[in-house]
């Protein structure tokens, strides 16, 4: 079981606060893990926003609940227990993350395509992940900037533009990037 530990998140908020122009919103933080993005959006987005944290991990779902029970001031957290890469029962989205989970899909295609779907027009998809296509044992199938952003775009999101990017010791590079839905 996968214990998640409060801990100062100004990496993570850096990474992802310049792709979210305002308080509020419904969003949804796919392949949330142990959570650490999750609050790093909930910071970001404040107690007038409602955040769909999902994952498989029961555990790692069930941690994160007991550590936002304790927070005072956070965004309204539903917690789904379910796979990302399959239709999942969500409302319209202002916004989607996706931190370090993208990198667990081999065929990445048909899960942005359900993202963009979940969006509202206008709507944000924000992708955390290793700038490489080399993956390991660990990233089994990281996808670099460039492929990223020609992917989104060939699947029909408007924009796709870098972020950021911060050292990573393990694969070199980490970048987040801003995809948006445009208008139907």
């Amino acid at each position: 079981m996968r214990r998640y530990v409060p801990m100062n998140v100004a990496k993570e908020q850096g990474l992802i606060r310049p792709g979210i122009p305002k308080r509020g919103g419904c969003w949804a933080d796919l392949g949330s893990g142990t959570g650490i993005f999750t609050l790093a959006l909930s910071n970001l987005i404040g107690p007038e926003s409602r955040i769909y944290s999902v994952d498989r991990d029961r555990a790692a779902l069930s941690a994160q609940e007991s550590v936002f029970r304790r927070i005072p001031s956070h965004a309204t957290l539903e917690f789904l227990v379910a796979d990302f890469t399959k239709p999942l029962p969500l409302p319209p989205l202002d916004g989607i993350l996706m931190a370090n989970s993208l990198h667990f899909v081999q065929t990445k295609e048909p899960v942005l395509g359900l993202a963009m779907a979940y969006l509202k027009p206008g709507g944000r998809l924000i992708i955390v992940e290793y700038n490489t296509n080399a993956g390991n044992h660990w990233v089994p199938y990281p996808i670099d900037f460039p492929s990223c952003k020609r992917l989104t775009e060939r699947l029909g999101f408007a924009d796709c533009r870098l972020l950021a990017t911060i050292p990573s010791r393990f694969l070199g590079e980490m970048y987040s990037c801003l995809c948006i839905r445009g208008p139907d």
